[in-house]
Protein backbone atom coordinates (compact mmCIF):
# COMPACT_ATOMS: atom_id res chain seq x y z
CA UNK A 1 0.00 0.00 0.00
CA UNK A 2 3.20 2.51 0.90
CA UNK A 3 4.66 1.56 -2.42
CA UNK A 4 1.12 2.50 -4.52
CA UNK A 5 0.78 5.57 -2.80
CA UNK A 6 4.52 6.64 -3.24
CA UNK A 7 3.88 5.42 -6.41
CA UNK A 8 1.02 7.71 -7.12
CA UNK A 9 2.51 11.09 -5.78
CA UNK A 10 5.75 10.54 -8.39
CA UNK A 11 3.20 10.27 -10.86
CA UNK A 12 1.21 13.30 -10.09
CA UNK A 13 4.42 15.21 -9.32
CA UNK A 14 5.45 14.39 -13.08
CA UNK A 15 1.97 15.59 -14.33
CA UNK A 16 2.63 18.56 -12.43
CA UNK A 17 5.94 19.23 -13.52
CA UNK A 18 4.90 18.22 -17.59
CA UNK A 19 2.40 21.61 -17.36
CA UNK A 20 4.32 23.30 -16.34
CA UNK A 21 6.71 22.53 -19.21
CA UNK A 22 4.33 23.40 -21.34
CA UNK A 23 3.00 26.41 -20.20
CA UNK A 24 6.38 27.56 -20.09
CA UNK A 25 7.40 26.51 -23.46
CA UNK A 26 6.68 27.90 -27.15
CA UNK A 27 7.33 27.73 -30.47
CA UNK A 28 7.51 31.06 -31.61
CA UNK A 29 6.38 34.83 -31.07
CA UNK A 30 3.93 36.89 -33.16
CA UNK A 31 4.92 40.53 -33.10
CA UNK A 32 1.93 42.26 -33.83
CA UNK A 33 1.27 45.98 -34.57
CA UNK A 34 -2.03 47.88 -35.07
CA UNK A 35 -3.33 50.59 -37.08
CA UNK A 36 -4.68 53.50 -34.80
CA UNK A 37 -7.26 54.66 -37.04
CA UNK A 38 -8.66 51.41 -37.90
CA UNK A 39 -8.83 51.16 -33.70
CA UNK A 40 -10.34 54.37 -33.25
CA UNK A 41 -13.13 54.11 -36.47
CA UNK A 42 -14.81 50.70 -35.20
CA UNK A 43 -17.53 50.17 -33.18
CA UNK A 44 -15.95 47.48 -31.26
CA UNK A 45 -13.71 49.86 -29.15
CA UNK A 46 -13.84 52.87 -27.76
CA UNK A 47 -10.46 55.26 -28.20
CA UNK A 48 -9.35 58.23 -26.26
CA UNK A 49 -5.79 59.20 -26.92
CA UNK A 50 -3.25 59.27 -23.70
CA UNK A 51 -2.56 62.49 -22.27
CA UNK A 52 -0.37 63.94 -24.35
CA UNK A 53 -2.09 64.18 -27.08
CA UNK A 54 -3.07 62.51 -30.76
CA UNK A 55 -0.02 59.95 -31.08
CA UNK A 56 1.22 59.62 -34.78
CA UNK A 57 -0.54 58.35 -37.80
CA UNK A 58 1.62 55.27 -37.62
CA UNK A 59 1.70 52.14 -36.95
CA UNK A 60 2.19 51.56 -33.26
CA UNK A 61 3.15 47.75 -31.31
CA UNK A 62 0.16 46.04 -29.54
CA UNK A 63 2.15 43.21 -28.27
CA UNK A 64 5.30 40.45 -28.67
CA UNK A 65 2.94 36.83 -28.10
CA UNK A 66 4.25 33.40 -27.60
CA UNK A 67 2.99 30.69 -29.42
CA UNK A 68 2.40 27.30 -30.42
CA UNK A 69 2.35 25.47 -33.92
CA UNK A 70 -0.70 24.35 -33.41
CA UNK A 71 -2.11 28.13 -33.24
CA UNK A 72 -3.26 27.90 -29.65
CA UNK A 73 -0.86 30.60 -27.00
CA UNK A 74 0.30 30.19 -23.45
CA UNK A 75 -0.43 33.09 -20.99
CA UNK A 76 -0.29 34.19 -17.49
CA UNK A 77 2.61 32.06 -17.01
CA UNK A 78 4.06 33.50 -14.14
CA UNK A 79 1.88 35.49 -11.60
CA UNK A 80 4.70 36.03 -9.27
CA UNK A 81 6.85 38.35 -12.09
CA UNK A 82 4.35 41.28 -12.08
CA UNK A 83 5.16 44.27 -14.68
CA UNK A 84 7.65 46.58 -13.03
CA UNK A 85 7.87 50.00 -14.46
CA UNK A 86 11.03 51.19 -12.72
CA UNK A 87 12.95 47.76 -14.44
CA UNK A 88 12.08 49.63 -18.62
CA UNK A 89 12.70 53.08 -16.75
CA UNK A 90 14.91 54.14 -19.40
CA UNK A 91 12.59 53.16 -22.55
CA UNK A 92 9.26 54.79 -21.13
CA UNK A 93 9.56 57.52 -23.32
CA UNK A 94 9.74 55.36 -26.93
CA UNK A 95 6.91 53.12 -25.67
CA UNK A 96 4.92 56.23 -24.99
CA UNK A 97 5.97 57.02 -28.91
CA UNK A 98 5.74 53.63 -29.89
CA UNK A 99 3.64 51.54 -27.89
CA UNK A 100 0.48 53.74 -26.99
CA UNK A 101 -2.66 52.75 -25.25
CA UNK A 102 -5.68 53.87 -26.83
CA UNK A 103 -8.35 52.29 -24.53
CA UNK A 104 -10.40 54.66 -22.36
CA UNK A 105 -10.07 56.08 -20.04
CA UNK A 106 -7.42 57.85 -21.37
CA UNK A 107 -4.10 56.44 -20.28
CA UNK A 108 0.13 56.95 -20.05
CA UNK A 109 0.52 53.56 -21.12
CA UNK A 110 1.35 51.56 -18.05
CA UNK A 111 -1.70 49.49 -17.48
CA UNK A 112 -1.29 48.25 -21.26
CA UNK A 113 2.30 47.58 -20.94
CA UNK A 114 1.14 45.57 -17.82
CA UNK A 115 -1.07 43.47 -19.18
CA UNK A 116 1.13 42.37 -21.88
CA UNK A 117 3.86 41.76 -19.97
CA UNK A 118 1.96 39.84 -17.35
CA UNK A 119 -0.89 37.93 -19.84
CA UNK A 120 2.22 37.51 -22.93
CA UNK A 121 5.63 38.79 -21.76
CA UNK A 122 5.73 36.23 -18.71
CA UNK A 123 5.31 33.12 -21.01
CA UNK A 124 8.72 33.82 -22.34
CA UNK A 125 10.63 34.90 -19.72
CA UNK A 126 12.70 32.18 -20.26
CA UNK A 127 14.29 34.16 -22.73
CA UNK A 128 13.30 37.40 -22.78
CA UNK A 129 13.46 38.99 -19.27
CA UNK A 130 11.32 42.14 -18.72
CA UNK A 131 13.80 44.60 -20.25
CA UNK A 132 14.32 42.64 -22.79
CA UNK A 133 10.69 41.63 -23.70
CA UNK A 134 9.82 45.41 -24.46
CA UNK A 135 13.01 46.67 -25.70
CA UNK A 136 12.68 43.52 -28.27
CA UNK A 137 9.15 44.48 -29.50
CA UNK A 138 10.82 47.98 -29.82
CA UNK A 139 13.53 47.48 -31.99
CA UNK A 140 11.49 45.35 -33.84
CA UNK A 141 8.86 48.30 -34.53
CA UNK A 142 11.98 50.47 -35.79
CA UNK A 143 13.14 47.24 -38.50
CA UNK A 144 9.99 46.70 -39.74
CA UNK A 145 8.41 49.49 -41.11
CA UNK A 146 5.26 48.70 -42.06
CA UNK A 147 3.87 51.99 -42.46
CA UNK A 148 6.84 53.25 -45.18
CA UNK A 149 6.58 49.38 -46.76
CA UNK A 150 3.13 50.20 -47.25
CA UNK A 151 3.14 54.29 -49.01
CA UNK A 152 6.30 52.93 -50.90
CA UNK A 153 3.68 51.01 -52.76
CA UNK A 154 1.86 53.45 -52.97
CA UNK A 155 -0.95 52.32 -50.55
CA UNK A 156 -1.83 55.16 -47.85
CA UNK A 157 -4.08 55.84 -44.86
CA UNK A 158 -6.18 58.07 -47.19
CA UNK A 159 -9.70 56.33 -46.48
CA UNK A 160 -9.30 54.36 -50.20
CA UNK A 161 -9.71 50.50 -50.85
CA UNK A 162 -6.55 48.47 -52.01
CA UNK A 163 -6.24 45.20 -52.81
CA UNK A 164 -5.20 42.42 -50.17
CA UNK A 165 -2.83 40.72 -51.83
CA UNK A 166 -1.04 44.48 -52.97
CA UNK A 167 -1.15 44.81 -48.90
CA UNK A 168 0.56 42.12 -47.95
CA UNK A 169 3.12 41.81 -51.38
CA UNK A 170 4.14 45.80 -50.18
CA UNK A 171 5.22 44.76 -46.53
CA UNK A 172 6.84 41.32 -47.82
CA UNK A 173 8.83 43.15 -49.60
CA UNK A 174 9.61 46.24 -47.31
CA UNK A 175 10.57 43.60 -44.29
CA UNK A 176 11.65 39.76 -46.05
CA UNK A 177 8.57 38.09 -44.78
CA UNK A 178 4.90 37.25 -45.39
CA UNK A 179 2.69 38.99 -43.41
CA UNK A 180 -0.97 38.18 -41.85
CA UNK A 181 -3.41 40.89 -41.55
CA UNK A 182 -6.25 41.38 -39.58
CA UNK A 183 -9.10 43.10 -40.07
CA UNK A 184 -12.24 44.65 -38.56
CA UNK A 185 -15.07 46.66 -39.36
CA UNK A 186 -15.03 50.51 -39.20
CA UNK A 187 -18.84 51.71 -37.95
CA UNK A 188 -20.19 51.76 -41.94
CA UNK A 189 -19.94 48.02 -41.56
CA UNK A 190 -16.60 48.42 -43.99
CA UNK A 191 -13.36 46.18 -43.83
CA UNK A 192 -10.24 47.86 -42.91
CA UNK A 193 -6.91 47.23 -42.18
CA UNK A 194 -6.08 47.17 -38.64
CA UNK A 195 -3.17 44.84 -37.77
CA UNK A 196 -0.31 43.12 -39.07
CA UNK A 197 1.42 39.84 -37.75
CA UNK A 198 4.88 39.08 -38.34
CA UNK A 199 6.45 36.23 -36.72
CA UNK A 200 9.87 35.68 -34.49
CA UNK A 201 12.18 32.83 -34.01
CA UNK A 202 11.44 31.15 -30.36
CA UNK A 203 14.95 32.78 -29.44
CA UNK A 204 13.43 36.39 -29.81
CA UNK A 205 16.54 36.71 -31.82
CA UNK A 206 15.30 36.91 -35.86
CA UNK A 207 11.80 37.48 -37.64
CA UNK A 208 11.23 34.43 -39.37
CA UNK A 209 8.20 33.57 -41.73
CA UNK A 210 5.07 32.15 -39.86
CA UNK A 211 4.88 28.32 -39.23
CA UNK A 212 1.16 29.33 -38.70
CA UNK A 213 -1.20 32.37 -39.05
CA UNK A 214 -4.16 32.88 -36.77
CA UNK A 215 -8.12 32.07 -37.88
CA UNK A 216 -9.68 34.50 -40.21
CA UNK A 217 -10.17 36.20 -43.51
CA UNK A 218 -10.15 39.47 -44.41
CA UNK A 219 -12.11 40.47 -48.16
CA UNK A 220 -9.90 40.70 -51.24
CA UNK A 221 -10.46 44.65 -50.79
CA UNK A 222 -9.98 46.35 -47.66
CA UNK A 223 -9.98 49.76 -46.35
CA UNK A 224 -6.86 51.72 -44.99
CA UNK A 225 -8.41 54.73 -43.26
CA UNK A 226 -7.13 57.85 -42.36
CA UNK A 227 -6.14 58.94 -38.39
Amino acid sequence: MKFKCLALINLLVLQYLAILGISKGFDFFYFVQQWPGSYCDSDKFSCCYPPTGKPAADFSIHGLWPNYINGSYPQNCDPNNPFNESEISDLISSMRTNWPSLACPSSSGESFWSHEWEKHGTCSESVLDQRSYFETALILRQQTKILQSLTNAGINPDGGSYSMENIKDAIKEGTGYTPWIECNEDSSGNSQLYQVYLCLDSSGSKLIECPVFPQGECGSEIEFPTF
